[in-house]
């Protein structure tokens, strides 16, 4: 594995830690503000004002150029607002470890297709048996959770 392999491994293990904890934290938002749905605004309107903070310090310019994006890419943006509501919504019912098993499969699910797909101009990673199977062990997982 090369350094920046390992990097961005490192990285992206970070981030799943952070949506561990995000999870609780905001469903814990939800029930003191008796809202999921304003507990997604309030957890989106914290993170866009950190990202806009760190975007206007050291992004070269970026913001110049959104002018010149295909409108279909502002989309993550409410994917990601979708994500954080449902969780929100889901997390004090299914305990974190059920719900984030249920988010990687939805994820897994996504990505295998994705990536058979080539969508958004990614290389093509052809559906094998070896990936559906590790989609299925963590359905698996995702049952075995609620046991």
């Amino acid at each position: 594995m090369t350094q920046g392999t390992l990097v961005a491994v490192l990285l992206i293990v970070l981030g799943g830690a952070a949506v561990a904890v995000q999870a609780p934290v905001n469903g814990a938002l939800g029930r003191s503000l008796q809202s999921p749905l304003a507990a997604a605004a309030v957890s989106f309107g914290v993170g866009f004002a950190c990202l806009m903070a760190l975007t206007l310090v050291g992004s070269g310019g970026a913001l110049a150029r959104l002018g010149g994006v295909p409108f279909w890419q502002f989309a993550g943006g409410l994917l990601g607002a979708f994500y954080v509501w449902a969780m929100v919504s889901s997390i004090s019912t299914l305990g974190v470890l059920t719900a984030l098993a249920a988010l990687i499969l939805g994820q897994l699910g996504a990505a295998i297709l994705i990536d058979h797909f080539g969508a958004f101009g990614l290389a093509v990673q052809p559906i094998s048996p070896r990936r559906i199977a590790a989609v299925a062990l963590v359905a698996a997982g995702l049952f075995l959770s609620r046991a």
